[in-house]
């Protein structure tokens, strides 16, 4: 009885750790896939977040070749600065997407 039990229980803990495994992997693949396809043709893109406290958060999204700093909290949204976007800043779309595809994981 005790032997049958350890048993399933060899068998089963990797399978459904491999079945884990794979759906993340498979939910990042997806994830990627899908902002790649939603971002052409967009001109607002979410360059960075950083949450401040609970509730605030300040934002940088680049619109129309101008990145604006955003504070963000739960009653709405307030434009702190302007400024000309930099090319050398990848979003982080960009960056999780060259991740998956070197094979990374965070």
């Amino acid at each position: 009885m005790m032997a049958e039990y350890f048993l399933r229980l060899a068998l089963l803990l990797p399978l459904m750790a491999l079945l884990i495994w794979g759906s993340l992997k498979l939910s990042r693949y997806l994830q990627t896939r899908l902002n790649k396809a939603g971002a052409q043709g967009r001109t607002m893109q979410l360059v960075e977040t950083s949450l401040l406290a609970p509730g605030m958060r300040l934002a940088v999204v680049r619109f129309h070749d101008r990145e604006i700093l955003l504070g963000c909290t739960r009653q709405g949204m307030v434009r702190l600065g302007e400024a000309n976007a930099r090319a050398d800043v990848r979003t982080e779309v960009e960056q999780a997407a060259l991740s998956v595809d070197a094979g990374e994981t965070k």
